[in-house]
């Protein structure tokens, strides 16, 4: 089974154990994202979902305020704060032991979700749009998700052509991921994109060699809940894609997962828990 050299990560000055995978539920305060099952608008609504999260056993919580489903709309960046910011602040009250993380690609919406109470910044342009991002991650001293994409959510549908699918994607990681090392950041998890400038095909050549990003020596994020991936290879909706999920969530965590993003968190905890019955460990 595949090692990660780094089985930790620091939030709010103390070292997360990541030696058995643990599980980030999804919250977007968007109209738009893909999965209806996700969008929620209001604050009582997001502390309900939340905190059956928590006693399903999630760890983490993403919020985003900015859909980045294929074709999704763009919105400015007020829209995007106004949206999160007075969501951030009350979870942090009412889910103390929840680890906060902020859904976004904009270095000025990630400082308003930290200076609220948001501990991780989840970038899915890994800091390609946005040229302060990694000077803002350096300076807030916060967890950063470096993902893989190319374009943009409304564009990254047409940046499909790799001359070789894993080697350019691990070289594109790479150049980023030394980058922020030199900026002082080293507290970073690796997501290597799913459904973000990639095809149906491609996604799963990427899952069956998932273990080769390992070598970048950081944690592993995978995001794969509910995606065009599962759904339209099975021939069903987003909303019946809940068992495909799992499965793609299991082998994920074969090999070497240490963080998986999920929609259904109660799921993700029993593949987790049953995984490490069977001798699973990363």
């Amino acid at each position: 089974m595949p090692q990660v050299s780094k089985k930790t990560l620091k939030i709010r000055g103390e070292l997360l154990d990541l030696s058995i995978p643990l599980v980030m539920g999804i919250v977007n305060l968007t109209p738009d994202s893909f999965y209806s099952g996700s969008r929620l608008s209001s604050l009582d609504s997001v502390l309900d979902r939340v905190g059956v999260m928590e006693t399903e056993g999630a760890t983490f919580i993403d919020i985003g305020g900015y859909s980045t489903r294929p074709g999704a709309d763009h919105i400015s960046i007020s829209e995007e704060i106004d949206r999160i910011q007075s969501i951030i602040e009350p979870l942090t009250k009412n889910f103390p032991n929840l680890i906060i993380s902020i859904d976004t690609f904009r270095s000025e919406v990630a400082r308003v979700a930290v200076k609220h109470g948001a501990d991780v910044v989840n970038d899915v342009s890994g800091g390609l749009l946005d040229a302060n991002m990694f000077d803002t991650i350096a300076e807030l001293g916060v967890a950063y998700i470096l993902m893989h994409m190319r374009g943009t959510p409304q564009t990254m549908n047409q940046f499909t052509e790799y001359d070789r699918l894993i080697p350019d994607i691990l070289k594109e990681l790479k150049i980023k991921l030394d980058l922020l090392r030199s900026k002082g950041v080293s507290d970073v998890l690796v997501d290597p994109g799913f459904g973000f400038a990639k095809t149906i095909s491609q996604n799963f050549e990427l899952m069956n060699v998932l273990s080769q990003f390992i070598l970048l020596g950081c944690p592993l994020l995978v995001g794969i809940s509910r995606k065009a991936t599962i759904y339209r290879t099975l021939h069903i909706t987003a909303a019946e894609a809940l068992n495909g999920t799992t499965v793609l969530n299991t082998l994920a965590l074969q090999q070497g997962a240490s963080i998986l993003r999920v929609h259904d968190v109660k799921s993700a905890v029993e593949a987790v828990k049953l995984w490490m019955a069977v001798g699973g460990i990363n």
